[in-house]
């Protein structure tokens, strides 16, 4: 060990006036950033999603990680373990792990100084990968990288020695989801450490020493040689690795590594097709009259559907809906040059504002002047923001629109169903008709129609051990009546009472499992990072064919809500209240949102019901994603894919999914998101 120590250090002041490199982010066996199983300090590209799959000995592990801010990165693991022992040699055979880590960098490198990261494994988990680490990692060359940590839990199996916080109790291989018992940086502590060599843009090798002894699998999984791990890697392109390695003088292991990055897009900047020219008024031998079917018809070339339209001495005022862009301040763009060919020449202000379901965003004020110098500037994005201004909506123009106001859509779904202990990965593909009646301002009728077409869930044979109402854990009765369901029908009426203050009432087939009604209150201040909801609920469980039919289960919930905007995108909610099995708790759902529309977050709920009660995962929490569909395709489109991962699904924590939440309806329309998307003003 101290030969370890000494290596290093003289490697530190060999390199000492060598600053950081863009080497290329390797991933370990864990799915982290690191050497082969060993963490390293750096951190990959902000915002960078890796998607891992690592094998060998019959230990598989299925990672997702995401760099949460460039100092700070989460993954979420799934293993799959054959021939794990447990304590007292206790031989537990097969097990689906799933375990949450984190690393932060908590010093960047420097010419004399090593990035310093600390990280814990497994602190919400079985324990199995429970271990914490301080590490550091130094470029000795530009192509060269070492690392030298110590470890303690699992990452001290290996030339272990007293660490200086106190004794380890032993590990105990839980049923998961308890923290506060965990101990973190006790017991024996261990050094590990290695280096990285980038050979060339696509060719990496690595060369470590473990701290790990494999505790739970040296022996019946494989047989534990040395604690030294070689690896190559190999990166056909840019977001794809493909690595292999010989693991402890015992194992070849192979792994598999996407990297994408939401920051980057990648179809750059898109495939729209080129928005209408501004029209300067000087080129113009007389005045136009707005016409309301002429300016409805040229909107609606853009993709846009006027609602109101109204004028004003100089100004004209105008509500929009935004059917295709993924970017509000893109619609604003191409509203405000359509508005420069067909307003009469007299108009100098443009007043815009998106709307949806009868609720008006607020408003961009665009001098005309500034529209028609600015088009063809260098910075006239820049140009065309400062002199526009965006304010609340007070004034609402006259109502344009035709009712009723039909749409709806047609293609693919896939439903997929994590972590099953009995098959891991099941899902379901078929058609999906979404149809949407708008009736009247703020009056909206929807609903969708799925048949599937090929899949597995139905095959799924795992009974539900809850105690509590059978809220979520009986979905797999769902999946196993017919192949045609009604996953939604739902009449909404929307109000406005004032510019901050936004209503909702509901009533119909909210979701799967789950029919009633819903009331709904916002209270959203047009300058605060603060927002507060009211929700209230009356519901009754619906019947497993996914029809009209409902079961005798009914419940009443409700919850307070609190959001907040906290910046750079990251955003915090908390929503108190009663669950749909009775329980009464809070959920702390943690986001960081992207202005292209991407979103990732993490969310915890607790509530009286006790972790013996909840039974598996011991409280609720898991993962989101939405991902715009416009980012992958280039495309102008508002559709997403949306995901919610859980490790486990139980009945404690549950809250019914409703269409067309006041936040998450309004989030688009409000200053932040207009602003925040303005760099597609002139797209």
């Amino acid at each position: 060990m101290h030969r370890l120590g000494a290596i290093w250090l003289a490697m530190l002041m060999w390199s000492s006036m060598v600053a950081a490199q863009d080497v290329p982010i390797q991933y370990n066996t864990y799915g982290a950033p690191g050497l082969i199983d060993m963490p390293i300090a750096s951190s990959a590209p902000d915002a960078e999603l890796a998607f891992s799959t690592s094998s060998f000995a019959g230990q598989t592990r299925n990672t997702l990680t995401f760099q949460v801010s460039p100092r700070l990165s989460a993954s979420f693991r799934y293993a799959d373990l054959d021939d794990v022992r447990g304590q007292r040699d206790v031989l537990y055979g097969t097990i689906l792990d799933r375990s949450l880590a984190l690393h932060y960098r908590f010093a960047d490198e420097t010419g004399h100084r090593p990035a310093l990261a600390i990280g814990v494994n497994d602190f919400v988990g079985t324990g199995i990968y429970s271990g914490e680490y301080v590490v550091a990692t130094k470029t000795l060359h530009p192509h060269v990288m070492a690392t030298l940590g110590i470890g303690w839990g699992r990452l001290a199996g290996v030339g272990g020695f007293d660490g200086p916080f106190g004794a380890r109790p032993d590990p105990d291989i839980g049923e998961g989801g308890t923290v506060g018992s965990r101990p973190f940086f006790q017991g024996n502590a261990a050094l590990f450490g290695g280096m990285h060599w980038q050979a060339s843009d696509r060719v990496g090798l690595a060369l470590e020493y473990s701290s790990d002894a494999y505790p739970y699998e040296d022996g019946p999984a494989f047989d534990r040689q040395i604690p030294i791990n070689i690896g190559l890697t190999y990166a056909p392109r840019p977001d794809l690795r493909l690595s292999a390695r010989y693991l402890h003088g015992a194992e070849l292991g192979m792994q598999l590594t996407y990297v994408v990055n939401p920051l980057h897009p990648p179809a750059g900047s898109g495939f729209d097709p080129a928005p209408p020219p501004v029209r300067p008024r000087a080129v113009r031998s007389h005045l136009l009259q707005t016409s309301d079917s002429r300016l409805a018809d040229a909107l609606a070339a853009e993709g846009l559907i006027l609602h109101a339209v109204s004028r004003t001495g100089p100004v004209l005022s105008i509500e929009i809906e935004n059917k295709r862009y993924a970017a509000g301040a893109q619609a604003v763009g191409r509203t405000a040059r359509v508005l420069s060919r067909i307003a009469p020449a007299d108009v100098t202000h443009l007043r815009i504002a998106l709307t949806d379901s009868g609720m008006a965003s607020s408003v961009v004020d665009i001098p005309r002047a500034s529209l028609e110098s600015a088009e063809f500037a260098l910075d006239g994005t820049d140009q065309i923001r400062r002199a526009s201004e965006i304010q609340p909506h007070f004034d609402r123009p006259i109502a344009a629109s035709r009712f009723p106001v039909f749409d709806w859509e047609i293609g693919p779904y896939i439903t997929p169903n994590l972590f099953d202990p009995d098959d891991p990965l099941r899902a379901d593909i078929g058609v999906a008709v979404d149809a949407q009646m708008r009736l009247a301002t703020g009056v909206v009728a929807m609903g969708t129609l799925r048949q599937r077409l090929a899949g597995n869930l139905d095959q799924a044979t795992r009974v539900s051990d809850s105690v509590l109402p059978r809220v979520r854990s009986d979905f797999r009765l769902y999946d196993q009546e017919g192949d045609a369901d009604l996953v939604d029908l739902t009449l909404g009426w929307y109000t406005q009472p004032s510019p901050e203050v936004t209503t909702r009432l509901s009533a119909g087939l909210f979701e799967t499992m789950f029919a009633g009604a819903s009331a709904e209150v916002l209270w959203r201040p047009h300058d605060s990072d603060f927002a507060f909801g009211l929700e209230l609920n009356a519901l009754r469980q619906r019947d497993y064919d996914g029809g009209f039919g409902l079961l005798d289960y009914q419940v009443n919930t409700g919850h307070a809500s609190v959001y907040w905007q906290i910046g750079q995108g990251y955003a915090a909610q908390v929503d108190a209240g009663r669950y749909l099995a009775g329980d009464w708790g809070a959920t702390l759902h943690l986001s960081r949102q992207f202005a292209n529309g991407w979103s990732l977050g993490t969310f915890t709920t607790f509530t009286d019901v006790s972790f013996e009660d909840f039974g598996e995962g011991s409280f609720d929490k898991g993962i989101s994603i939405t991902v715009p569909l416009s980012w992958i395709s280039g495309r102008a489109r508002r559709d997403t894919l949306d995901a919610t991962v859980r490790p486990v699904t139980r009945d404690g924590g549950a809250r019914v999914m409703i269409e067309g939440r006041l936040y998450e309806l309004t989030q688009p329309l409000m200053a932040e998101a207009i602003n925040n998307s303005w760099g597609r003003f002139w797209r």
